[in-house]
């Protein structure tokens, strides 16, 4: 058997019939075949030394070993066998008659685990452990986590229910290693379960986990499968992949509301670009989104990231499964920063996320002369959307602060019925309460141009520099300080993604622009730009920035 990391050389075809090859790790277990005992060889690592198209032919006559019957696990080291029994604290200890060192136990790999045999102790490192999470149905509630565990012959998500949850969870550390036996195998869900296994494990009853406290450096960490941002185009939308890539920009933690269930959401937009040339949108969520820090243009490697597509582009989205690391210590990770180091940071990077606020430009940058030119959003039931880098020059303070529907689906403006009641015509109710909510409409200008333009909730509270319920409550009580609120945002200049499209008002045709994000300029992009734009004005295929 190969272990899996090792099957990209049956599908690359480079281990081939009579290939000549020269096997330098491999682990040997015992499995159950139809009552009798089989052998069986799991190959570790493996060179190919002459291609089977070389060789042509089989090399003498070999017959099959007979392999003795016996029940005892070996490996590809001699070791004695140990028992396991549980601590009086729910976790477990090693037991022999000799005293044995945990060293001593005899382990099987992940890659030879099957659901037809049970007989086995794993050493394993945990790569990943989630959050405990609960559930309630007509069938009852309970709670479970999940961990992803990897050894030298690859890697397989475990999860624990109800008591198994209570009893192993503050256990399991990540990153430690440990003995796991007793648990049953089956067909992984690989809608949940991204990891390359066909196979995940459950805690039982049963189960027995030792930490592992001798030198355990054989055992990798994370294993990634990088796949080039470049390639990201072409990969469909929900496949999971590997990436590494560099941070050029981050925006603030946004706060927003699922549409389906009303569940308020955090999420961060960061902006990775990698030596293809190529950047993409990530979309960290919750608590890693809160804590994430993208400061000195950390280099970030994620296991496991989603591919989404919006607007014709593709941006990537952390699960809950997923593993994000910053500056990791891996030779790609270091030749990366040797690439960003001495040119990526000068260059201007293709972006395949068309709407994103990261202070980047992920949607076309124009100057709103070349906007014109280009007839954007001109097009009937076409959408455009572009970037621009502009100044405020005015904001309309008429109701640019609105009392609305407290049910956060609806933000409709409500009617003051001047009785202490507030009506939605939209839920067709009376409420004794509303929420403030923000639609500013702002003219911005830049060298070429101006526009007016829309922006909404917390576009608007970024320019402001104020909540809506801030904004709202400051109107009531001091009408000056929140005047001079909206003054205190003229002028100031920021990135904004524009979403320009055709409508009929009043009998007229006209071009709606709507702010889709709006954000501090980031020069040192912004200059790569310029600088970009210039050499190709004046025939130089590249100006020396340093």
């Amino acid at each position: 058997m190969l272990a899996t990391q090792l099957n990209n050389l049956i599908t690359e075809n480079i281990l081939n019939d009579y290939a000549i090859c020269k096997i330098t790790n491999y682990h040997m277990s015992s499995v159950n075949n139809s009552g009798k005992e089989k052998r069986v060889m799991l190959i570790l690592g493996i060179e190919v030394l002459v291609p089977g198209n070389e060789v042509g032919n089989k090399i003498g006559d070999p017959t099959n070993i007979e392999m003795k019957s016996e029940s005892e696990c070996t490996t590809s080291m001699s070791v004695p066998k140990a028992t396991i029994a549980p601590f009086h604290n729910g976790s477990t200890r090693n037991v022999t008659s000799n005293h044995q060192m945990s060293s001593e136990i005899c382990t099987t790999p992940i890659a030879a685990l099957s659901p037809y045999q049970n007989k086995w102790v794993i050493k394993v490192r945990v790569t990943n452990k989630s959050p405990i999470k609960t559930w309630s149905n007509s069938r009852g509630e309970g709670k479970l986590f999940s961990m992803d565990l990897i050894d030298e012959s690859g890697e397989i998500r475990c999860t624990a229910f109800r008591d198994q949850c209570e009893k192993f969870y503050d256990m399991i550390e990540t990153g430690n290693v440990y003995y796991i036996s007793r648990c049953t195998l089956k067909a992984a869900n690989k809608k949940f379960c991204t990891l390359k296994n066909d196979y995940e494990m459950t805690l039982t009853n049963e189960t027995e986990i030792i930490p592992c406290h001798e030198n355990s450096d054989d055992i990798p960490t994370l294993q990634f499968d990088f796949r080039s941002i470049s390639q990201i185009e072409n990969i469909e939308k929900d496949n999971i992949i590997d990436v590494l890539g560099v941070v050029t920009s981050f925006n603030e933690v946004q706060h927003i509301t699922q549409r389906s269930t009303g569940r308020e959401l955090i999420k961060r937009d960061v902006n990775i670009v990698d030596n293809s040339g190529t950047m993409v949108c990530l979309t960290l969520w919750g608590k890693q989104a809160e804590d994430f820090d993208g400061s000195n243009n950390p280099i970030v490697a994620i296991k496991g990231a989603r591919v989404g597509e919006f607007n014709g582009g593709k941006n990537l989205s952390l699960l809950h499964s997923s593993v994000l690391e910053k500056d990791p210590d891996l030779p790609e990770a270091h030749r990366l920063r040797g690439w960003y180091t001495a040119v990526g940071h000068s260059e201007n990077a293709k972006s395949l996320s068309k709407v994103s606020g990261g202070g980047d430009f992920n949607a076309p940058l124009y100057t709103f002369e070349e906007a014109t030119e280009a007839r954007l959003g001109e097009k009937m039931n076409l959408v455009d959307t572009f970037t621009v880098v502009a100044t405020i020059n005015t904001i309309r303070v008429e109701n640019a602060v609105y009392k609305a529907c407290p049910v956060e689906s609806c933000k409709k403006k409500l009617i003051d019925q001047s009785t202490g009641v507030f009506r939605c015509e939209k839920c067709n109710k009376d409420y004794p309460n509303f929420l403030y909510r923000l639609l500013a409409s702002m003219n911005i200008v830049d060298a070429t141009g101006s526009r007016w333009i829309t922006a909404f909730s917390e576009d608007a509270e970024k320019i402001l520099g104020m909540s809506a319920q801030e904004l709202g409550e400051l109107k009531e009580n001091d009408n000056d300080a929140f005047l001079q609120k909206f003054g205190e945002a003229s002028l100031k200049r920021y990135i904004f993604t524009l979403r320009a499209k055709s409508e009929v008002f009043q009998d007229e045709m006209r071009i709606k622009h709507v702010c889709l994000s709006v954000a501090p300029i980031n020069y040192k992009t912004y200059l790569a730009h310029l600088i970009d734009r210039v050499s190709k004005l004046v025939h130089i295929e590249k100006l020396d920035t340093n």
